[in-house]
């Protein structure tokens, strides 16, 4: 018998998987709306065909959680409230997931009655945070991808009673840390964010302009931890395996969780065999067990290996002007073949009509309507979700039980949210702040910051230590608590007073009340529904998130509750990630398909992956200051010798829309 017996908790991004995971015999399904859903590419559900589900769900045991996990922009506030008030008369969801620190004073208002879970995207990453989360009522955290078995039971020691721990077992991998990258809000304001990544990190990238073949070296593997969650079964806080997967089709959601409901209920010889003939069957990438194993960590990226989703069946050939592959496997009718990769011109999805037996021929007609050839010559192809007679039937019968959805939409509910009282007190001179590394040679232009390291800190003197804004990394990891711990100790004592964070859940390492906290960049603070709570948390300033547009930024304005500062110059970064592909080197470059150059730099435990230009909104800060901002912050660091200095800057997305 093992201790603890977590949840599984299945994905569900239509109507099909969510009915395939509660014939597979899921205890909880994670869904998202059509709005306020960090996968906004998956089909999604209205308000009367989830509550359906949802009722059929609760007849059968099984939970639903809605997953409410976008950035919330300043016009969003009234609309996420009045969407959480018709999820709870409708749907009734046992949990709402989110990573916005406007969602538990909305959840409050609206008097939702279920959980609150933090999405992995709040980047909940070291043990004291916890205790931050429990005190603004959080129920779960889903916890990062990159941590390790040792590092989760680091978390679940420190986790408070009153909550518990979500770990992903299954599914795709992002490159760079949840909740820490903006690579393709970056590159045309499609933000990960809030939904819409489009997967640069899947992008072709050459080391040297004169590489002949560019290789995917962000691309990851997909995790599965398959035989090794049975130590998680001893980890009591760990009450649900997450499996990943909402824009995936039935047969992957029913695989994967009809085989990890057996490898936690029959952890044996013959469960462990018995499931991975499961997980084999589920259409997903190449797994590997990425950094989980402590003592065997493993870089998920490898550049010469094939990592797209589905499994690989064929490659396009040409026959004339008729294009076809050999199939590796055998196909059946409803079968989904994706055809070319998402960033390759022509790809395109095709369904199996008729079984075609391994090794047999699959022509590839034109698509209607699209001048060309019927497929990009020499593209690989995809098996990437299967539709066998008994899973089908299952769906059906359960289909059948559905109860119809309501034709009648309801009437919008009348939501009038209580924002924080606007900051009164007079708020002073506004301040220029230039953020170095390291400790710089010669004037400094503003108010002089440093990124707080022991190496930077034993080289201010205890005059200057006052002086200093003291900026904290972006992601703490458990093993490195204790560092940071002794660090923040060491600064108070030489005489810091001003600390940036960039967790708002880092606020639990300071245990000194005569110092001053603001909540960085890093924070993706967008709304002042947000900024109340980071208020409540004990935070005296806040820097907005610089994803925002022109608008969006005005508008944070709006009764803040605190003095409000913003990056204006300098190098923003892609994103961080904890790990790097062997071969890859850092301060040098590398170029995409469009010639855009990005080049990494390791600080501490991460690499910082940055473009090959900075931002810069300095023509802005007249009218900025003008309208209320008074921190103005410029992201000092020097340029790698072997990278091309830029001929261009960006304004991210000041002058477009935030998707």
């Amino acid at each position: 018998m093992t201790k603890n017996k977590p949840e599984i908790l299945a994905p569900a991004g239509d109507r099909d998987s969510y009915l395939a995971a509660v014939a597979a015999g899921a205890d909880a399904v994670y869904v998202g709306l059509k709005h306020f859903s960090a996968r906004m590419q998956a089909k999604n559900f209205s308000i009367s065909e989830l509550a359906a589900l949802a009722s059929l769900g609760r007849e059968r045991g099984v939970k639903t959680y809605v997953a409410m996990n976008t950035l919330v922009k300043p016009g969003d506030v009234e609309s996420a409230g009045r969407l959480i008030m018709r999820l709870a008369a409708d749907v009734k969801p046992d949990a709402l997931i989110f990573q916005d620190l406007a969602m538990p004073t909305l959840a409050k208002q609206t008097g939702f009655k279920g959980e609150l879970h933090l999405s992995t995207l709040a980047n909940l990453s070291n043990p004291a945070g916890l205790a931050a989360a429990a005190k603004i009522g959080i129920d779960r955290a889903v916890l990062p991808r990159e941590l390790n078995l040792d590092e989760i039971k680091q978390m679940a020691a420190a986790c408070p009673k009153s909550m518990d721990l979500e770990v992903f077992v299954h599914g795709a991998l992002c490159h760079c840390v949840s909740g820490r990258c903006y690579w393709s809000s970056f590159l045309g304001g499609k933000s990960g964010l809030r939904g819409r990544c489009v997967q640069p990190c899947r992008r072709l990238y050459r080391r040297t302009e004169k590489q002949a073949k560019p290789d995917r070296l962000f691309s990851c593997m997909d995790l599965s931890l398959d035989v090794l969650t049975k130590p998680l079964l001893d980890v009591p806080k760990v009450g649900s395996w997450k499996i990943e997967g909402r824009k995936k089709g039935p047969h992957y959601v029913f695989y994967t969780t009809k085989a990890y409901t057996m490898l936690r209920d029959n952890p044996d010889a013959q469960g462990k065999k018995m499931a991975q003939e499961l997980l084999e069957m589920a259409l997903g990438r190449p797994t590997s067990h990425s950094v989980f194993l402590p003592q065997r960590p493993f870089v998920p990226v490898t550049p010469g290996q094939e990592t797209a989703s589905g499994r690989f069946v064929g490659q396009v050939k040409r026959e004339g002007k008729r294009m076809y592959f050999q199939t590796r496997e055998e196909l059946l009718p409803g079968d989904m073949l994706r055809v070319g990769y998402e960033d390759q011109k022509g790809h395109r999805t095709i369904r199996v009509r008729k079984r075609i037996p391994r090794r047999g021929r699959f022509d590839i007609m034109p698509a209607k309507g699209v001048k060309g050839p019927a497929a990009p010559f020499d593209a690989k192809v995809f098996l990437v979700d299967r539709r066998e007679k008994e899973l089908e039937t299952l769906i059906k019968e359960l289909g059948a039980n559905l109860p119809e959805p309501s034709d009648k939409e309801r009437e919008a509910p009348v939501f009038k949210p209580k924002y924080p009282k606007q900051v009164k007190e007079k708020q002073g001179k506004a301040r220029d702040i230039s953020v170095f590394r390291t400790p710089p040679n010669g004037r400094v232009f503003g108010d002089p910051a440093l990124w707080l390291d022991r190496s930077s800190l034993q080289s201010a003197s205890s005059k200057s230590a006052a002086k200093i804004g003291w900026w904290m990394p972006p992601v703490i990891w458990p093993d490195e608590e204790k560092k940071w711990r002794s660090i923040i100790r060491e600064a108070v004592r030489k005489g810091a007073k001003r600390f940036v964070l960039n967790a708002p859940w880092q606020v639990s390492l300071f245990t000194d009340h005569n110092v001053e906290l603001t909540a960085g960049p890093f924070c993706n603070v967008s709304n002042r529904m947000a900024l109340g709570t980071l208020k409540d948390m004990g935070f005296k300033a806040a820097y907005v998130s610089p994803e925002l547009n022109r608008e969006e930024t005005f508008a944070m304005l709006k009764g803040t509750p605190l003095p409000l500062g913003m990056v204006i110059r300098g190098l923003w970064p892609f994103g961080i990630s904890r790990i790097l592909a062997e071969g890859i080197r850092v301060e040098e470059p590398l170029r995409s398909p469009m010639n855009e150059v990005a080049w990494i730099r390791k600080h501490g435990e991460n690499y910082w992956i940055y473009p090959g230009w900075e931002l810069d909104l300095t023509e802005e800060r007249r009218a900025l200051e003008k309208a209320g901002f008074r921190m103005f912050a410029t992201m000092r660091e020097f340029w790698p010798k072997a990278v091309p200095k830029p001929s261009r800057t960006s304004t991210f997305n000041w002058k477009i829309d935030l998707l």
